[in-house]
């Protein structure tokens, strides 16, 4: 009896049943009424090719209603200042738990952020030198370059015992902020050389500046002030002349009989020029600002941000300055060097934070590197350091491409950190490309079978096994392998690099082949970035495509940024016989209620703004008049809502024939972006995504050499095929392309490679390698030998 007791399952606890999150009937954008249950507490990852729904169900339906149930938590006064999100379209979302989100965003590009700030790394080390350094100069906020020292003194009235009593008082806050560049480490100078020619006087047409012409009132202002000799070459004015023509406070004076203020050249030029954002200048000043102003390295703090005290005040010879400038490998290892046991605790934390981003693959990172120079796949893994140590369970954790920019051999490191968050006991959810990281999935979600209108329904959900043996297009390409060429071509010249220092690279010297298919590689950090976009310099005949975002607001759309819509906007006007300016939501043919936006914002004050679609034109963007011209039975509406396949069909023949548009159209299609819509908004786009969208805008530049970074991110193991024969059509057509990847395919799939390594950061830095692919599965010498030996089987 006894022993029948023991082998009897106890009754299990209701608390214990609810171990699935159960999405029904989801249809946010391309979604089709997808019904799912995910296991709690488990590795789930989604899958399926670029555009088949998988952010849509991951971030935009089970994170987005987890963070919208959370939100509405809080009081009425602290949701004034979150954003107000709007509830999913889906019938049923249950078992939710509380939802983080870690993503690809670039961080801010505040020039103030660090990784050090960005982690908290740098508030434990403000404390560290607080207490432990000598001199001992103040707080933690005397160590931190956010913090301006001030101080005051005055008379304050104090009521006391029934009388008014005046008292002075004074107060001071020492912050460790450098006064000169306030805490940013550069400071901008205007190069004098570009804004005039010396050897000339001001009536011989001196200034250089755009918009100051001879004859123009801005030229006038200066020739015609009496303030100097408008005869005389400004290299021979004495300092007090020098000093009125460039740095004078304004001041009111009669030029030419007209009452004008005068001042300055340089604050003038500050105020008209240098105070407007970068991207709204027009071209001609982008590029004389580009061309006369330079940063550089503050004197005063050498870049350090922080004041002489701070910099003073050291721990075993090692000042705040210097730890921040130390690659956190080694910081970690100088960290634990210290015993204190006055500070222990923090110690620990803060080895533990250091030894964290060794472990995520960024110890060759430094604290004071700008939060804003990260790559996506950098940024996302900087995010999850502040979760590794969290206490938190039983949370949903929510990664999308956590192995962007990892090597092979990183991408092992990567798959052990999410495992670890898993049995912590919490539920990861991820959405993932690599066959590495689907392979450690406890259950699989495929969602397909095609993208966009042809995707959002769910092909497959089980174990990988189950994947393999499924027959969807992940499962048929899941044990793809790329093989090595069995020719390679032959180099038409050599691009020569001499001496390349730029970060940790140590005075290399390669020679890139030209006329070939090249791959540059290497472990994340090892330099390659740097050797490529330091040398090569986009410019006379290198086009360089890297992963920096697109600029373009809500109105932005491929159309607009790859310049199809002009073609479509006069073929449209020549079968009418009206205004090309018509069919442009942003001109004349715009709905009046929403101006061409498709959607009313309403601002609420202090509370986030709301869109809703607009009611007159029902989010099409167009007046109701110009929906009435059609072409190929089409209206402009219609049109920029087709995909990209679609769209090359309708513009290929018939009435609709326009070979200007079925051109870019071609090329949209041959960087796999087939069923992106021609009308959907830039901000909409993934990172990959954008990236070949702008691969298929330079596709028809006129250069030579084309310097790719990573193509191959956010694309399905089906696409890279695709990308291959676009990389080799590049080639055949004469091209030279260089491309910095890490996948195996590419590798395989090149006709030189160069490998830097053999580590990240001051371990990397020179090369390890360079040959054909086969010779280095030959050589098997590094890292990438290695893996690449074990992808193609040799």
């Amino acid at each position: 009896m006894a022993t029948r007791k023991n082998t009897q399952q106890p009754d299990r606890h209701a608390a214990d049943s609810h171990d699935l999150i159960r999405v029904h009937g989801a249809r946010v954008n391309n979604l089709k009424d997808v019904s799912i249950e995910i296991p709690k507490r488990r590795l789930t990852v989604f899958t399926g090719v670029s555009g088949s729904g998988k952010s849509s169900l991951v971030f935009d339906t089970i994170a987005a209603e987890s963070q919208r149930l959370i939100n509405e938590t809080y009081s009425a006064f602290v949701q004034g200042f979150m954003p107000t999100l709007a509830r999913p379209e889906v019938d049923v979302l249950d078992g939710l738990t509380t939802a983080i989100i870690v993503d690809q965003q670039r961080m801010g590009g505040d020039p103030r952020s660090t990784v050090g700030t960005a982690t908290d790394a740098n508030a434990m080390l403000r404390i560290l030198f607080s207490r432990l350094g000598k001199p001992y100069i103040g707080s933690p906020k005397a160590f931190s370059f956010n913090v301006a020292s001030i101080s005051g003194a005055g008379a304050v009235t104090v009521e006391r015992g029934g009388q008014t009593v005046k008292e002075r008082r004074s107060f001071s806050i020492t912050g460790g902020m450098c006064p000169r560049c306030e805490g940013r480490g550069s400071v901008t100078d205007l190069d004098l050389t570009q804004i005039y020619d010396d050897s000339k006087s001001l009536n011989d047409g001196a200034l250089t500046v755009p918009g100051y012409k001879p004859g123009g009132w801005s030229y006038r202002l200066y020739s015609e002030s009496g303030l100097y000799d408008a005869d005389k070459p400004i290299r021979k004015y004495t300092k007090r002349e020098l000093h009125d023509f460039l740095h004078r406070e304004p001041v009111r004076m009669k030029i030419a009989g007209i009452n004008m203020t005068y001042e300055g050249l340089i604050p003038r030029i500050q105020k008209s020029m240098l105070a407007k954002d970068r991207e709204s200048m027009q071209p001609h000043i982008r590029e004389f600002v580009d061309r006369a102003v330079t940063f550089t390295t503050c004197p005063d703090c050498a870049g350090t941000r922080l004041t002489e005290a701070a910099r003073s005040s050291k721990i075993k010879k090692v000042s705040i300055a210097d730890a921040c400038a130390m690659q956190i490998s080694d910081l970690a290892a100088w960290v634990d060097s210290l015993d204190e046991p006055s500070v222990a605790p923090l110690l620990t934390t803060l080895h533990h934070t250091l030894e964290s981003f060794v472990e995520i693959g960024l110890g060759y990172l430094s604290l004071d590197r700008p939060a804003g120079t990260l790559s996506g796949g950098e940024a996302q893994r900087v995010k999850m350091i502040r979760h590794l140590g969290s206490s938190l369970t039983d949370t949903t954790y929510v990664f999308d491409e956590p192995t962007t920019g990892l090597h092979p051999h990183d991408i092992q490191r990567m798959n052990g950190l999410l495992q670890r968050l898993r049995d912590k006991g919490n539920t990861v959810l991820v959405v993932e490309h690599k066959p590495e990281t689907i392979a450690i999935a406890d259950h699989v979600v495929d969602l397909g079978p095609g993208a966009g209108t042809a995707g959002g329904t769910v092909c497959f959900e089980g174990t990988v096994e189950g994947l393999r043996k499924g027959g969807t297009i992940t499962g048929r390409h899941f044990d793809d392998r790329a093989a090595l060429k069995k020719t390679v071509r032959e180099p038409t010249g050599r691009l020569e690099i001499r001496g390349a220092s730029t970060h940790n690279l140590r005075d290399v010297d390669v020679d890139i082949p030209l006329g070939v298919l090249t791959v540059i590689t290497g472990v994340a950090g090892s330099g390659k970035s740097s050797l490529i976009h330091g040398s090569i310099p986009a410019g006379e005949g290198v086009v360089s495509i890297d992963q920096g975002a697109i600029r373009g607001s809500r109105r932005s759309n491929p159309a607009t940024y790859t310049g199809l819509l002009d073609p479509i906007r006069k073929a449209f006007a020549k079968a009418h016989g009206v205004k090309p300016a018509l069919f442009s939501a942003n001109s004349e043919g715009a709905c009046p209620t929403c101006n061409g936006a498709g959607v009313v914002y309403t601002d609420l004050a202090m509370m986030a703004g709301v869109a809703t679609t607009c009611e007159d034109c029902e989010g099409k963007r167009f007046q109701a008049s110009v929906l009435d011209y059609h072409l190929g039975g089409r209206d402009i509406s219609e049109v920029l809502a087709m995909p990209v396949t679609e769209a090359l069909e309708f513009f290929g023949s018939g009435e609709a024939a326009t070979p200007a548009a079925h051109r870019i159209l071609d090329r949209l299609s041959d960087v796999g972006l087939g069923y992106v819509s021609l009308g959907q908004p830039l901000t909409t786009l993934s990172g990959g995504e954008r990236q070949r969208l702008k691969l298929a805008t330079h596709m028809s530049d006129k250069g030579g050499v084309y310097v790719l970074d990573e193509p191959t991110t956010g694309l399905h193991l089906a696409d890279v095929e695709q990308l291959l024969g676009l990389l080799d059509r590049l080639v055949d057509s004469g091209k030279s392309v260089i491309v910095i990847e890490h996948h195996q395919a590419v590798m395989a799939h090149a006709d030189w490679i160069v490998d830097l390594g053999p580590g990240a950061g001051h371990d990397g830095g020179r090369i390890v390698f360079e040959g054909t692919p086969a010779d280095l599965v030959a050589d098997r010498s590094t890292l990438t030998g290695e893996h690449l030996a074990a992808y193609v089987g040799g």
